[in-house]
Order: C-alpha cells, then structure tokens, then sequence
C-alpha cells in the first residue's frame, strides 16, 4: 500500500507496540502530528508543558515498564529541549527513540529557520542517530532504530526526519517486529573461572547494579545470593532488583551508602559485580576499592569490563541468562556455607543502622511514613540531591522498576516528567515524585500536563529553602561559604500548584504528615504536597569524593571529630 511518510511513522510505531507517545508540535513535524490526529484511538499522545519534560516521561514511561519510550519534538529548539532527555536516558540505558523533524530538505545546511544538526548534536548521547532525507527509507530506519534501543545494553536512538519526507509518499509494506534473543558471549572456561573463585572464597559479597533491573534478573540474583551464601548491597540503579526486606540486604554502596555495605566490601574476599558499570560514586578512590578481594564483573557490555576497575575475571552476556547458567551449575555443587560471614557482615548491619533526628519534621521520616501508608507498594520517582538519596535509603524497594531515579546524570527537574511518564505506563501504581526545592523550580510546569489529563501522581517537595546537597558540601568542605545557594525567595509552591490545576497541601510537622499523604492518595488526582524541613539537615553515611569508601562518616562521626579539635 502507498503511504506518505507520516503515515509510515505511525504504521511503524504500531508495528512496534507504541501505545504513548509524549511530545510538543511545531512548523516541521505538523505531518505527523496530522497523522497521530487521525490515529488517537491507537496511540495516546501526551502533550507535555516542555520538549525536556517530554524526554523525561518517554524515560519514566520505559523505566516503569520496560517498554521503549518514545518522545516527539519539531525542528531547531523543540529538538534541542531533548537533548538532557536524552543525555538522562544514554547514561541510564533506558531505551528510548526520540523522533524529531527537521526543515525540507532544500533548506538543510543553509542555517534556515529553525534548522539544527540535532543528529549531530546527539552523537555522543546516543546509541545510534538517522537523518532520515528520503521516504523509501523512513521505514526501516525506525524499525532499525526501535530494534537497537531495545537490544543489548538499551539506550536512546534518534531519528530526524526532513519535513519533506514527511509528506512523500512511497510503497509501504508491513513487518512483524522482531524479537531478539539474549545476548550471551562467555566462554565456558571462563564460567569455569568465575565458579571456581566462588568455590574458593569465604567472605563474598554481590554489588548490584541496573542491568539486573533492565534484563529482568530479580529471581536469578535471588537464587544465586542463596547458592554462594552471600550478602547484597545495590546502586542507585539497582533498587528492587534484589528484595529490600531481606536479611542478606545491607543497603546502598557508595557516596551516601551504608556502612555496612562499605565496610562489607571493604572486607570481602570476592566482590561479585552484577549489571554495575563501577562508577565514581560506588568506588570512591578505585585503588582502594574491594582490595582485599577478588572481582567478578558480569556485565551485558564488554566496554564497561575493565573501564573503571582491573577484575580478576568477567563474564559477557544479558545478566539474566549468564545467572541462570551459573546458578544451574551451581545447584550440582550444592549451596555454600559462609554462616560465619554472614554473621559478621549482621553485626555490621547491627552496629551501624541508618538514623536520624526523631524529634523533628524531617524528609526520612516522610518517607518513612510513606512507606508505611502504601506497604512499599508505590512507585518512586526523584529528582536529584539530599532527597534522592533519603528517598534511595528510607523507601524498602522490593521488585524492579519502582524507584525511577537520574543516576548517571544527575539531571535536576527530571522527576516529574517520569512521574508522569511511569504513571500513564503503569496507571494502577500509586507513583509519587520526591522532589527538592531547587529541582521542582526547573521542570514545574510539568504539573500542568498532570492537571490537562488528570494523571493522578503525587508531587513531594522537600522544602528546606536552599540547594541541599550543595549546601551540605559547602559546609563540610568549603568553610560555610553558601554561594548562590540559598533560595528563601517568596516563591509559594502551593499557590503554583493550585494555578497549574492540582490540588495542593503544606506539611510543616511530624503529625500532619500521614494524614496528607493518606489525603493525597486517596484523591486520585495529581496533588502537590510541600514538607518544610530544616536548611542544614544532612544525608549520611557519606564518603568525601576521592576518598576510601571505608572511610565512610556520619553525624556521630562528624560531632566526635568536631569535638576533638
């Protein structure tokens, strides 16, 4: 059948099972957007406040449910308000295509009116980037587009289209979508090697990381943390891939983890990496990480072995599949017994509990208490800073994909947007956004596309009237010198949230806090709740940057070393 090119797009993202899409119009994507018009009974289209907040739910959306997101912007600035999006998604491996219009094609090169080198600008924040200048091509390089987002380690894709090839039309000819196999590339002698480390070792201790929630490995890695009797710590992407309940469970490594999980593997004999790429905020110094130990690193990307850690061996392939050859083999050996590290790495746990102030109003007691109100059943979503990583901490995640948070980037203002995005993929979640005061200004509008479609999300911001995690720095490290860190302006978050159409509630006590939120949430609406909490509240454990993760300090720390000098 003969299709113009608009036509193709969406022809093409049915063929792949798109059922949303997010996206702003304009000049150069008008055809398709003429297109979608006509097929709204198939496809949802949101139409978010900002292209970035656009990005953002196409992210939250493929992160809640492990579909590929998908986000639409025309030519020029539509195109480049994805670009943090898009960094957001690349860093994360979240995949994701993100379609944009470019001027016709005699107008390309010419610096025209709205006219970008978007794929150029993406090169290095993307899996793959097409420009798309004739229409017999459009539909295989969106099939190829979707098919590399999706495989291997996910990322975005990027797919510019000229509005002239928009509007051609050419002989369209259906495909049924791919499915691909797990990719797997280890040898068997190295599954040999990596079993025999695990025979030899006493003390091991599995590192969790995001690539156990991307290949959707939570029952593997529960099996295999049973088999070898070891302990497990996660990253911040790694939150729900192993039960946040369990007794094996020590919590977060890293910058602002526990330190039982710092000082564990500190201590350990074999360190397991598991879907983790050793970031800077996991290892602090790398000289000093894990030294007393052997390193394992199972990872879906040969690129990551060996880029910021020397392993003692590796295995290549989709961390569900490799799992599920370990741990048949090691079903033939029998479980091992490491009874008596398992009690040490206890007492670790025991002696060094997370807390807090009590007295106080406060974002972990919040969290707390949200916990609590919807039995770790919600889904999570944050923006970056002290919030993040309270919200990281305090919520017990106990499956996959509900703590949606930017770990790689860092991306202020990216919350919201996932909020929105996770809800409208997963509409029967209670999906809340923790937000802090200086990162809900940046994408607040966002609350709006919420309000036009009544999506029901909870929007938390924690109050504390300045940049937190900035102003925590400055005053551990840099003299109590608060640069362009405070924000106590007269800016009313409720009055803004009651404008955009939401419902809105203060919390300034310990004793309002569960009745709004049990409010909030039984609303159905979407609802903004600001919590008031002090200016110098502080997230530890933590580990300055640069320094041994066993290094690892909190308030006690602080005030004991304060006192000595």
């Amino acid at each position: 059948m003969v299709l113009n090119g608009s036509e193709i797009v969406v022809e093409c993202l049915k063929e792949q099972g798109v059922d949303t899409v997010f996206g702003y119009p304009g000049g150069a994507i008008l055809n398709i957007y003429d297109a979608l018009y006509k097929h709204s009974d198939e496809i949802r289209h949101i139409l978010t406040s900002h292209e970035q907040g656009a990005a953002h739910a196409a992210d939250g959306y493929a992160r809640a449910t492990g579909k590929v997101g998908v986000c639409l912007a025309t030519s020029g600035p539509g195109a480049t308000n994805l670009v943090t999006g898009i960094a957001t998604a690349y860093m994360d491996s979240v995949p994701m295509v993100a379609i944009t219009a470019n001027v016709t094609l005699p107008l390309l090169g010419k610096d025209s009116f709205q006219e970008v080198d978007i794929a150029g600008v993406t090169m290095p924040i993307t899996k793959h980037g097409y420009i798309v200048k004739n229409v017999e091509n459009l539909a295989d390089t969106l099939r190829k587009a979707f098919e590399i987002a999706r495989s291997g380690r996910p990322g975005p894709v990027l797919v510019d289209i000229t509005k002239d090839a928009t509007g051609a039309s050419c002989e369209f000819t259906p495909m049924k979508r791919k499915e691909q196999e797990p990719a797997i590339s280890c040898t068997e002698a190295e599954i040999e090697q990596v079993l025999t480390f695990i025979e030899q070792s006493e003390k091991p201790f599995i590192y969790l990381g995001g690539g156990a929630v991307i290949s959707e490995a939570s029952d593997e890695v529960a099996r295999f943390a049973e088999l070898i009797d070891a302990p497990v710590c996660d990253t911040l992407m790694g939150k729900g891939a192993f039960d946040g309940t369990s007794p094996r469970y020590t919590g977060m490594i890293g910058m602002h983890g526990t330190k039982a999980s710092n000082l564990g593997v500190s201590q350990c004999d074999l360190l397991i990496a598991l879907g983790a790429r050793f970031s800077d905020r996991v290892t602090g110094n790398p000289k000093k990480f894990a030294e007393n130990a052997r390193i394992v690193h199972i990872d879906i990307d040969p690129a990551e072995i060996n880029k910021n850690i020397r392993v003692d061996a590796s295995l290549t392939g989709d961390l569900k599949t490799v799992l599920g050859k370990l741990n048949a083999r090691l079903e033939q050996n029998g479980k091992k017994d490491n009874r008596q590290w398992m009690q040490t790495v206890g007492e670790l746990k025991e002696k060094y509990p997370l807390k807090y102030e009590q007295d106080k109003l406060s974002c972990p007691y919040l969290i707390e208490e949200l916990y609590r109100i919807t039995k770790g059943e919600a889904l999570i979503t944050t923006d970056v800073g002290q919030h993040q990583m309270w919200a990281a901490q305090y919520y017990k995640y106990t499956k996959p994909r509900t703590f949606l948070s930017s770990g790689g980037l860092g991306t202020m203002g990216y919350g919201l947007g996932a909020c929105i995005g996770a809800q409208v993929g997963q509409p029967d979640k209670i999906c809340v956004n923790i937000a802090g005061d200086g990162c809900f200004r940046m994408n607040m509008n966002e609350l709006a596309t919420a309000s036009r479609y009544n999506i029901p999300i909870v929007q938390i911001v924690i109050n504390n009237h300045v940049l937190g995690m900035v102003r925590q720095w400055q005053t551990l490290f840099y003299g109590k010198r608060y640069s362009q860190t405070v924000l106590n302006d007269k800016v009313d978050f409720c009055k803004v949230a009651e404008g955009l159409g939401c419902a809105a509630f203060r919390v300034t006590s310990k004793e309002e806090v569960a009745p709004t939120l049990e409010k909030a949430i039984a609303l159905k609406a979407p609802v903004l709740i600001e919590c008031v909490i002090p200016e110098d509240d502080k997230v530890f454990p933590m580990v300055p940057a640069g320094a041994p993760i066993a290094e690892a300090f909190d308030g006690d720390d602080l005030a004991q070393k304060e006192q000595e000098a």
